[in-house]
Order: structure tokens, then sequence, then C-alpha cells
């Protein structure tokens, strides 16, 4: 009898355990519904969109539609075994952080054959880039998750006959139109997750605006609001770090008009400040933006207790060697007293184009700064929009006072700010004059942390100064 109760436990617990590994059970059945979540799994049309703001659900819904239909158990529609899919994603680096990881969320480890790696190991995959998922179809067959991303350029999409391609974020016109193709005969869907960050896109005209009037798109739009799950004191701290257009987009998924400044929440007589000493415990990082014909821009960061953040120190100079900019990077952290790591190097992230090596030189700029006591990081979030929509929240909180502040001698930085306007369209900025605008955004993508330490007294005395002139500033812009 007690080996027949041992029997029944062990069957228990291993229900228990699939049960609490079945995420896209729980997805299909949890106590709360998301309404535009089921009505995007509902409809029928092949070419469906949502258009949403950050954390309205969207992504979620197009992950659990591409787990759907890999593994034939699609609540809504005619389910068949070896589906061939793709998921595109803007980078290799944002299909390991968002797509990719949402996938391996809602699929159940027992459904998973194989996976075939691009990058890293399959037993945490993770950690690595995703080639293929291959999935068992409830049908007996095997299914396939492909994953693509739009760096690759449009000849890697091509040849291949899929069942469906999701696309998370907008993609480069040619690129959906090369995915269009690779649907057509297996009368495939496509379907996109996406922010509506770019302003008014080819999604805009052929998608929202549909003026061919093809019955077979559908979108929808999902707004904070709209997600169940979302907390609304959440809600309203997102609301709060926002400016009005990028709300529109970020919050209710609009897609809005951007024109003239990038950055017209930037204020010299707030945001520029006269120098003062920077306390070590305030040392973050040195951002770099490299060029050589082109200016190298590498700024020092430092943020303080209550997480804003100064800009403190600049070498903006173009036609230099490694050598020369080395050198110049070494000679402002000293005068500055930079912290170094443990074998004494100065720490720095730096656009990943920089660990390429070209013919000229057999190793990166990477490799030649490490080789001159400069440690540095190229493994930076190069996301224009969401970096863009990063800094507008540090210039222009809602809580009475700016987060950003620029040391006076940074000249560079603030005559870029001041000319950064964006391109006919909207889709981009100008690209000329923005060095110092990338190695701001590579900073604040890391999301900077607060100083843990405490203040001494000194600090204190800093502190009490700096909120001084903050209150001032704020104080003389009313």
């Amino acid at each position: 009898m007690n080996e027949l109760l041992l029997k029944i436990k062990a069957i228990e617990a291993e229900q228990k355990k699939r049960r609490e590994l079945d995420t896209l059970a729980r997805y299909n059945a949890g106590p709360k519904k998301h309404r535009k979540q089921i009505a995007f799994h509902r409809s029928k049309k092949r070419n469906r969109w949502v258009f949403g703001g950050n954390r309205s659900g969207k992504t979620e819904c197009g992950a659990a539609e591409a787990v759907y239909l890999a593994r034939g158990i699609h609540p809504y529609r005619k389910n068949k075994p070896n589906v061939f899919g793709w998921v595109v994603s803007l980078t290799a680096q944002v299909q390991r952080d968002v797509a990719q990881r949402k996938i391996l969320y809602y699929l159940r480890p027992d459904w998973i054959e194989d996976i075939v790696m691009t990058s890293g190991r399959k037993d945490s995959p993770a950690s690595g880039i995703i080639d293929q998922i291959h999935v068992k179809n409830v049908f007996g067959g095997i299914s396939v998750i492909g994953f693509k991303s739009c760096e690759m350029g449009r000849e890697r999409f091509q040849g291949s006959s899929l069942d469906f391609v999701w696309f998370d974020e907008e993609p480069p016109e040619e690129i959906y139109e090369e995915c269009r193709m690779r649907v057509a005969d297996k009368m495939g869907d496509i379907f996109g997750t996406m922010t509506p960050l770019k302003g008014l896109t080819f999604v805009y005209r052929q998608i929202y605006l549909n003026p061919k009037n093809d019955p077979e798109i559908w979108y929808e739009f999902m707004e904070w609001a709209d997600n169940p799950f979302l907390p609304k004191k959440e809600v309203a701290l997102l609301e709060n770090s926002l400016d009005e257009t990028t709300r529109q987009a970020r919050q209710y998924g609009k897609f809005c008009t951007r024109e003239g400044l990038v950055y017209p929440e930037f204020d010299e007589s707030v945001h520029v400040i006269d120098p003062f000493d920077v306390p070590e415990a305030w040392q973050s990082l040195i951002s770099v933006d490299p060029g050589l014909k082109n200016p190298l821009s590498a700024h020092w960061y430092a943020v303080d207790y209550d997480g804003n953040v100064y800009v403190v120190a600049e070498h903006y100079a173009a036609g230099l060697g490694v050598d020369e900019h080395a050198d110049a990077i070494r000679a402002i952290s000293e005068r500055l007293g930079w912290k170094r790591d443990s074998k004494g190097r100065y720490c720095a992230i730096i656009d990943s184009a920089a660990d390429a090596r070209t013919l000229a030189s057999s190793k990166s700029v990477t490799e030649l700064f490490f080789e001159r006591g400069i440690l540095a990081n190229p493994r930076v979030n190069k996301e224009m929009f969401a970096g863009i929509a990063q800094v507008k929240t540090y210039l222009s909180r809602k809580n009475g006072l700016p987060d950003l502040y620029i040391f006076r001698n940074c000249v560079n930085m603030i005559r870029e700010f001041k000319g950064y306007f964006w391109a006919s369209g909207g889709e981009h900025p100008v690209k000329k004059d923005d060095h110092a605008m990338d190695d701001l955004r590579y900073f604040l993508m890391t999301r900077p942390a607060p100083s843990r330490s405490l203040p001494t007294e000194i600090e204190r005395d800093k502190i009490k100064k700096i909120y001084t002139l903050k209150r001032r500033s704020q104080s003389g812009r009313r």
C-alpha cells in the first residue's frame, strides 16, 4: 500500500512540475484575460499587426502565436504538421534578449526536439544566439522555428518557403517585402508586434492606412491600460518618465510625426552646469564612439546617489591614430583621478564596430585599446529609437528636476545637442555631427545604477551644493 501511495505521489509531483513549466497553458487559461491578445489570436487574417506601447503585452502574443503554430495547437486556426517559420528581430542581440527569450519561455522543455545555435551552447541557449529550434509537433512531425536578424541584409532572407514570419519590431521595408514572398506559396501568415517609434514609415502607409484595401490586413493598438498584468503604480511611473510625443508611441502605440530637433527638451540654462570635483564613488564609465577620419567621441560619466547622470569630461578629435586617442583618454582620466579596475585599467564601453578587424590591421580597435590600458566593452545597446527615448527621459523627468547634467567644458556634446535634427520624414536623425549623441545613448542604455556607497561628510556638502544649483536652475526656468 505504501509503495502504491509513493507511486501516486510521484505521478502527482510530475504532473505538478509539468503544469509549472507549461507557461503557454497559463497564458491561455489565467484568471486575468488580455482581450486584445485574444482578438489577435482569433483573427483569421494573414497579415496581422499589433501596434503597442512598451509592456502592453504585444511581444507576449507574438511569441505565443509562433509557438501555437509550431506546436500545432493553435486554438483558433486549422493546425498542421511540420511547420516552418521565422522570427525576425532587428539585431542578433535584440533577438537574444527579447524574441528568443519569449519563445523559450512559452516552449515547454519536453516539446523541444533540438536546438541549433549560431553562437553559444545549446545546453544554455538563452545566453547565446539561436539559429533554429526544432519543435515536436502534436501530429508527430517536427516543426522549425528559425531566427533571423535584419542586420543580416535582404539576401539572407531569400530562398525559403515559410508557413509564418513574426516580426518583433518594425523591419526595413525591403526585408518585409522579401518575407512576403517567402510565405506566398504556402499561403502562410505574416504577423508583427511593434512600437511605432520611427514615425510615418511603410508600415504606417501600407498597413495602417491600407490604401489598397487589402482584405488580409488586420491591426490592433495596445496600450498600457489594456494589459491587466501591469500594476497601476508602474503605469504612473512610466507616464511620468516620457514627453508627450514619445508617450503617444510608447504608451498607446500611436504613429507620431517627428520633426525638428531630436531633443527639444535640452535646455542649456538647466542641463549645462559648471564643473566640480566628482567623488570617486560616483565615477562610472567612459563611453566611446570610435572614429579615425571621423571624430572619436569619448565622455566620462558619473552617477550620484539619486541616479542623476553627469557628463564630466570629453575627448573629441578626428584624424588621430589609436595611440594618440589612447594617450588622450589616459591623460584626461589621470587628471580627473578616474578610478581603475583591479589591474590598473580604465573601464569603458565602445561601439561594437570597434571589435571588427580591418585589412589595415590584424587587431581590432578594442584590442588595441586594451593593450594601451583601456578595457573597452563592445557589447553596447545600439538601438537608435529606444536609446533616444532613454535620453529624453533623463532630459525631461516630470519630477520637477532633470536627471542629466553636462559639464560646461564638454563643448562638443553641447553643440551636438543643439544641432541634432531629424531627417526628412522623421525616420531617423541626420547622420552628421552625432558622435557625442551616440556615446551618450550607449551609456544611458546601460541603465546606470545610483552609487551604492554611503557619502562622506565632504561629499554630503557637495551634494547639497549641487542640489541647490539644480533648484536655482529650475526656478530660473519657470
